[in-house]
């Protein structure tokens, strides 16, 4: 699959680029999407939720009344759970919520989402570009010549770029990443992939790898 490559103007370069069958025409799993964007999502999960227990509680430990002769339940603390201000029973405590997924499943995941992104046609290549100072309405200025302005756009970069990154921080429906912090989750929570054109070689080099 070609992919026409366009400059920050929105002009064609008369270049293309060619999306490789091993990175963006395999077959589909999405058994192993769903785990990689569970394993994802349970990763953002703090996991640092605590209630006390009825050992935690302050409170008199003292005996609340004669164990025999009241002619109702006995009892032997005010912290114990039946009563308010007592301690909790099966509460939540502090654990984390990770779990394991295979690395050879994990990039089958992602490899299946950019499938899909090319099968809808989401995929923009851009020549590669820089601002020369971070400023939004630049960035914002370069997405209405793309046509992408208004979509949710995931741009990969082929290497970190603070003056890109800090022009997009205040675009609520836009983020930037590096081809190594491409995820499952992100590529199909965003529209449009927008890839710079060195962006795609270091994707085919890493797979290659």
């Amino acid at each position: 699959m070609k992919v026409e490559v366009l400059n920050s103007k929105g002009e064609k370069t008369g270049r293309t680029v060619e999306l490789l069958p091993e990175i963006f025409g395999i077959e589909p799993n999405d058994h192993a999407i769903y785990l990689d964007v569970k394993q994802y999502l349970a990763s953002q999960r703090q996991g640092t939720h605590k209630t006390k227990h009825r050992g935690e509680v302050s409170g008199s430990t003292r005996k609340l009344f004669r164990q025999k002769g009241t002619g109702g339940a006995r009892h032997g603390s005010i912290k114990a759970p039946i009563y308010v201000g007592g301690g909790r029973i099966f509460g939540p405590v502090p654990r984390d919520y990770d779990i394991k997924v295979n690395k050879k499943v994990k990039q089958l995941a992602r490899l299946s989402a950019l499938t899909y992104k090319a099968k809808e046609n989401s995929i923009v290549v851009v020549e590669d570009f820089n601002l020369e100072k971070p400023k939004t309405k630049d960035l914002v200025a370069i997405q209405e010549n793309l046509k992408i302005q208004g979509r949710k756009t995931l741009m990969v970069l082929p290497k970190q770029n603070k003056n890109l990154y800090l022009s997009s921080r205040n675009l609520k429906e836009n983020k930037v990443v590096t081809v190594s912090e491409l995820n499952t989750y992100d590529i199909l929570n965003y529209t449009t992939l927008l890839f710079f054109e060195s962006s795609l070689a270091v994707l085919q080099q890493e797979k290659k790898a």
